[in-house]
């Protein structure tokens, strides 16, 4: 399999890490403090607070075109709105930066 030296770089994780330099053939790869992988952004010190922040920044846009869009604010209209549109964005992946966190799925169990 050939890669695209382009599209690769090193992203060095953890305190005290010496960085080295890496090759793919005779080219260095560039290195990178932050990297986005199936949408899920990871720094180098492993904080998730970007990711946070932009999925917080998704849902808040969600909520405003909700409630653009929506005259009546019964809870019967607007929690299946809530639960379709928002809620996945806001469950996406997080096992990963909230471990402790669990679904209604995981609950029902």
């Amino acid at each position: 399999m050939k890669f695209n030296k382009a599209k690769c770089k090193v992203l060095h994780v953890g305190w005290g890490n010496p960085k080295h330099g890496y090759r793919l053939g005779d080219e260095w790869i560039e290195s990178s403090p932050a990297e986005n992988d199936l949408r899920i952004s990871v720094d180098e010190k492993l904080n998730m607070g970007q990711q946070c922040a932009l999925t917080a920044q998704k849902a808040n846009h969600i909520l405003g075109c909700i409630k653009r869009s929506v005259a009546n604010r019964s809870r019967e209209v607007i929690l299946p709105l809530y639960l379709a549109l928002m809620r996945p964005h806001l469950e996406y992946s997080i096992q990963l930066w909230g471990p402790q966190y669990k679904t209604d799925m995981e609950l029902l169990e």
